[in-house]
């Protein structure tokens, strides 16, 4: 992809052909015994196109000239990445969610029954309890009911789903800043709180949803996407984007803390180890806010994305085999 990219701002100023055919590829009946993939042209990312223009070069340099494949290959990932990005803030909500719930509990009430309590520390397992519900109703019950409707083999489209997740997932944060509203407003009465740490499974509960829809079909959309040799790399994108996710959070925290320091007692909306002195309530509303333009920008560059053309792999040997048959039929034609 390096190449591609290199290739193209070296051809910058050269005149892309009218026809696309006239673009550097390699014969498919001299490659027809080995597994070398081939993609169509695409009107797509046009400037790309450059790095296949062939030149009087008599020795093709991979770093001056691309195949059309390459060069849609870099298309392809290219196109990917701002789904790729648009999911970075929905770990970004993610992370404090987990880490300041846990906070939160040890505020409440856990006890569940007489003899039954439940520890703040395990209320992030709660989404993944959720998922292992959901998923099995998801894929057995909900596809097939739309797939009747849509006619689309997985009910709907992987943009589709990851655009329902980050829906949700602005939805818990709202869900969760209301929970802080309630939870604040019974501080006078008593310690612990006379709210139940239940409660906090609402926002988890959403957000676990949002899991199931988002991070599959974020896994799904990478894995169909990618190009032939990057199948089991795609796969690595989903865990970069919650490590990104987690990463800015913190840096989230340090620069609302840093905005925020001189209007607060505790120095900052998050600053401080007492968290009822601080306003929980309103950074959920942020990210919520933050969510809701994430969502929004997610819309406009998935209305544009192209799907890749899904061609059935066709078998080396039967290429060859045609090839072989086109070659006898020249022959037979000469005699």
């Amino acid at each position: 992809f390096l190449q591609v990219y290199v290739a193209a701002y070296r051809n910058r100023k050269l005149q892309l052909p009218e026809d696309p055919s006239d673009l550097y590829e390699i014969s498919k009946d001299k490659e027809a015994a080995m597994e070398v993939e081939f993609l169509a042209h695409r009107e797509i990312f046009k400037f790309l196109d450059k790095a296949a223009i062939t030149t009087l070069r008599k020795t093709p340099n991979p770093w001056r000239l691309s195949r059309v494949t390459q060069v849609e290959n870099a298309k392809i990932v290219l196109g990917m990445l701002p789904m790729f990005f648009c999911t970075i803030i929905m770990t970004l909500c993610l992370a404090p969610l987990q880490t300041f719930s846990i906070v939160q509990g040890l505020t409440m009430d856990p006890t569940i029954t007489k003899s039954i309590k439940i520890p703040p520390a395990t209320l992030p397992v709660i989404p993944i309890l959720f998922l292992m519900i959901l998923v099995p109703i998801y894929n057995h019950l909900f596809v097939p009911l739309i797939r009747k409707l849509t006619g689309h083999p997985t009910g709907i489209t992987h943009l589709q789903r990851i655009g329902v997740g980050l829906t949700l997932s602005c939805l818990s944060m709202t869900a969760a800043s209301i929970m802080e509203v309630k939870r604040k407003a019974a501080l006078p009465k008593s310690q612990p709180l006379p709210i139940s740490t239940l409660w906090l499974s609402i926002q988890f509960f959403i957000f676990g949803v949002a899991d199931m829809f988002t991070y599959v079909g974020l896994l799904e959309f990478f894995y169909s996407e990618a190009p032939r040799a990057l199948k089991s790399m795609s796969t690595s994108l989903l865990w970069n984007s919650m490590a990104l996710g987690y990463f800015l959070s913190t840096i989230l925290v340090k620069l609302v803390n840093r905005a925020t320091k001189d209007r607060t007692r505790s120095g900052g909306w998050l600053a401080g180890n007492n968290i009822n002195r601080n306003h929980l309530n309103l950074f959920y509303l942020l990210l919520a806010i933050l969510s809701l333009i994430n969502f929004c920008i997610y819309v406009v560059v998935a209305r544009r994305y192209e799907y890749r053309p899904q061609s059935p792999p066709v078998e080396a040997s039967k290429v060859r085999v045609d090839s072989n048959e086109k070659a006898a039929a020249k022959i037979k034609v000469e005699n």
